[in-house]
């Protein structure tokens, strides 16, 4: 015959099936682990002081490139102002370039992230990339309001009317030349907003505690002296950069040459030819902290650009082959040019066989970084 249950013990054994209070539309709620919230003071559900209802559900599809989705950043900032208890949930190829404390959930394309949200009921889905795998996502999602791009009978065409222009730049090189928008404009647009010049949102990873043995100098200027592969008639000379370096040496400055493996022989020569400072290359953190220690930088249109613009750092940029409408340089800097017209617009071989970079000299550079520092 079981004991009978007697004094405390009644109240113990009652409590294992009190059913706790938890409120999954908080903007804290995690559901799989405790919030933090209650990890910080101990709060629970119940009468929670934090709890803060989630007013938008808002998924943002940005996969790539890596500086696209740097340049995609400021649409956090506009929505949080329209909504400032929205919850931002982003799918992208480059996860560790977004800010964490910025965004709420942030996760690589893959099988557990589509199940996510394609299991999930969003207010504003947004999808800024034409990749099938993108615009596939977008018409798999349930959402009230969808914007961008999406998959129609097996190709990626606009969600609406809104995503029209920015759709046509893509597929007509006349169109995309005429284009007078920048990049920030035109996804603005897309989402049926218009573009404030709200900064890109990045971490400098100040927190890591890197250290850095830079050159003196009135003030420090990076050259990154890379472009890819994918369009090398962006591609300037050893010789040049070297020129560049040392005038820019001779003029007080100190000069760090930035670039990953892909430049490392390319900064190993430069550096031999105008005494330029060249620690070696690191990985993405430490880029991005060695690229914020710098007060202005050189650069072609490539990662190293969106990098410096995301850290607000002054700016002389290279361009040949792009559309100079498409990039705000916030006030901060300053466009070069060849000066033979282009004629290679997005492509990655020159139809003349010789670079019209190769018309834009050091003296030309070195003169817009000194107009740019005296910003």
């Amino acid at each position: 015959m079981p004991k009978k249950l007697r004094g405390p013990r009644i109240f113990l054994h009652l409590a294992i099936f009190v059913r706790m209070i938890y409120k999954a539309d908080c903007l804290h709620f995690l559901g799989h682990i405790p919030c933090k919230p209650h990890k910080e003071n101990g709060f629970h559900c119940e009468n929670c002081p934090a709890y803060t209802p989630i007013e938008k559900r808002i998924l943002i599809i940005k996969l790539g490139a890596m500086g696209d989705v740097i340049r995609t950043t400021p649409l956090i900032t506009r929505y949080k102002a329209l909504y400032p208890h929205a919850k931002f949930t982003w799918i992208t190829l480059y996860p560790d370039i977004l800010p964490k404390g910025e965004i709420h959930e942030v996760y690589k394309l893959g099988i557990e992230a589509s199940l996510y949200v394609q299991n999930t009921h969003w207010d504003i889905a947004i999808n800024l990339d034409k990749e099938k795998e993108a615009a596939a996502l977008l018409a798999t999602v349930s959402a009230d309001e969808k914007y961008g791009f999406i998959l129609k009978n097996g190709a990626t065409q606009p969600a609406n009317e809104l995503a029209q222009h920015k759709f046509d730049t893509g597929l007509f090189d006349d169109i995309s030349q005429a284009n007078t928008k920048n990049y920030c404009t035109e996804i603005f647009e897309i989402c049926g907003l218009e573009y404030a010049g709200e900064p890109y949102l990045l971490d400098n990873h100040s927190s890591k505690g890197y250290t850095w043995n830079m050159p003196k100098g009135k003030g420090l200027i990076g050259l990154n002296t890379g472009c890819g592969d994918r369009w090398t008639t962006r591609l300037w000379s050893i010789e040049k950069w070297a020129k560049l370096a040392s005038q820019l040496r001779a003029e007080g400055f100190g000069v760090v040459l930035l670039g990953g493996a892909q430049e490392h022989e390319r900064n190993l020569s430069i550096q031999e030819q105008s005494g330029a400072d060249y620690p070696g290359h690191f990985s993405l953190s430490q880029f991005i902290n060695q690229i914020d220690q710098c007060d202005l930088v050189v650069t072609q249109v490539t990662m190293g650009m969106h990098l410096t613009l995301g850290l607000g750092k002054k700016i002389v940029l290279m361009n040949n082959i792009f559309n100079p409408h498409e990039f705000d340089l916030f006030g901060k800097g300053e466009i070069v040019q060849p000066t033979n017209p282009c004629k290679c617009f997005y492509r990655g071989s020159c139809v003349d066989g010789i670079s019209c970079m190769e018309t834009l000299e050091p003296e030309t550079l070195a003169e817009a970084v000194n107009r740019v520092w005296e910003l």
